[in-house]
């Protein structure tokens, strides 16, 4: 996770310009002058990204052997050799120029111009892989969303190399279930979900990777056939200890949330991340920006799906998700946090769709989040795993999931293990919308 290893080619940049051309309306100059600005005179560094920071360059100190060059990562985020401590403004004027750059001379200003030149002259001198052609070669691609139907909702998630599929899976298992008569909370209702989790989680670790160079079986991992022999495999008296990835052929045919809506009904859905932490370690000269690290979710075993290879992506964990229902857009919304993602939007859904809370209690109820499947990056299955619970939950439930099977740890108030969630919904017959945002991190909800 740290040095020029994992480092894959940003792809934000081409991200922002690809939808401001089909769907913006002002000049892109004015949608950055506001993240320009902040860049420049700075912003007031709450207290849990002040922990976040002290604990991320703590964790670049420990592993410097591994990270070719760390003094622009401390000339970068540090303020006299130390993180910003909460309350401090932190200003990042080579970002802001940066992006200032690219407001004035367009997406190729990264891909193309001046800045993929000093990127390409920085990896060379650290003995880094990257190169100014990589970047130039770069482009984003359309997809079409995946779906499925969900008690009459209408899910939307990215296909692989991205996770969304697994949230997909979870549902179309789920749905097999009265989560509604077992109750919210219920050993029932979890052992139902932990089961679901685990069965789509080994399709994740076996079939998600890039399509472009691994044929991912899409129709059959979202077939309702084979939705049906899976759950089969749910016994909900206990955990399945032999669960491993089915084969769907059979049944062919540091990361940022935000959702987004305005008065004409655009609503949008994005996630952005680094990855792990705050990234590589590595910040190119006078660019203010430190390079992910979502190379690490690569496989280095031959014949995974997921292995590396020139020019192909990694296993992405960003899902930015969309709800319609009745033909009308309901709900956009993410829970990001690594694997947790989701889980963390099954959660949120059943909650509003089965037990009909509104869109702020669905994220601030109790959340579960199981560990010890299989990897997308080749660590094998652990077995049944480690499921822990937020202290939200009934107490007697740790001992009645003990007794079927599981391992269960409680997390104290306020853990971040369980994602950030942060949602729109849209209500058609009144035409308004409601916020929502993360009690568990910083978010806010904002009316306009």
């Amino acid at each position: 996770m740290f040095g020029s290893l994992p480092v894959t080619v940003p792809g934000t940049v081409d991200t922002w310009f690809a939808l401001h051309a089909r769907f913006g309306k002002l000049p892109m100059a004015v949608d950055l002058a506001p993240a320009i600005r902040y860049a420049r005179e700075g912003f007031p560094v709450t207290e849990i990204v002040a922990s976040y920071w002290r604990g991320n360059f703590a964790a670049f100190e420990r592993n410097q052997g591994l990270i070719e060059e760390l003094a622009n990562a401390r000339k970068t985020y540090l303020v006299d050799g130390r993180a910003p401590r909460q309350g401090e403004v932190f200003r990042n004027p080579d970002l802001a120029h940066t992006l200032g750059e690219i407001a004035a001379d367009g997406r190729d200003a990264f891909y193309k111009g001046r800045i993929a030149h000093v990127i390409d002259a920085y990896f060379k001198r650290i003995g880094g892989d990257l190169r100014y052609a990589d970047f130039a070669d770069f482009h984003g691609e359309w997809v079409t969303p995946a779906s499925v139907d969900y008690r009459g909702y209408q899910v939307y998630e990215l296909p692989p190399n991205g996770q969304g599929f697994a949230t997909l899976e979870m549902l179309n298992l789920l749905k097999g279930f009265d989560l509604q008569k077992m109750g919210v909370g219920s050993a029932d209702m979890l052992t139902a979900e932990l089961e679901a989790k685990r069965l789509a989680y080994e399709d994740l670790a076996k079939y998600y990777a890039d399509p472009r160079f691994y044929d991912v079986p899409m129709q059959g991992l979202l077939s309702e056939k084979y939705a049906d022999a899976r759950r089969k495999l749910i016994h909900l008296d206990h955990a399945n200890p032999s669960i491993g990835p089915g084969d769907p052929r059979l049944y062919q045919g540091d990361t940022t949330d935000f959702e987004t809506a305005d008065s004409d009904g655009m609503m949008v859905s994005m996630i952005q991340s680094n990855y792990a932490g705050m990234g590589s370690g590595l910040v190119a000269d006078g660019l203010g920006f430190m390079f992910q690290d979502r190379g690490a979710l690569y496989s280095l075993h031959d014949g995974d799906a997921n292995v590396y290879a020139p020019g192909k992506r990694p296993f992405h964990t960003i899902i930015p998700a969309f709800v319609t229902h009745d033909g009308q857009p309901w709900l956009a919304f993410g829970v990001m946090g690594g694997d947790m993602q989701p889980q963390g939007q099954v959660q949120v859904l059943v909650n509003m769709i089965d037990f009909g809370m509104n869109v702020q209690e669905a994220g601030d109820a109790a959340r579960w989040r199981h560990f010890g499947n299989a990897e997308p990056t080749g660590e094998p299955s652990q077995g049944i795993g480690t499921v822990q619970l937020e202290s939200g939950f009934d107490p007697a439930l740790d001992g009645e999931l003990r007794r079927r099977g599981y391992k269960v740890v409680r997390t104290k108030p306020g853990s971040s293990a369980y994602g950030g969630y942060e949602a729109i919904r849209y209500d058609a017959q009144q035409h308004v919308y409601w916020g929502a945002t993360e009690m568990r991190k910083d978010g806010e909800v904002i009316g306009y």
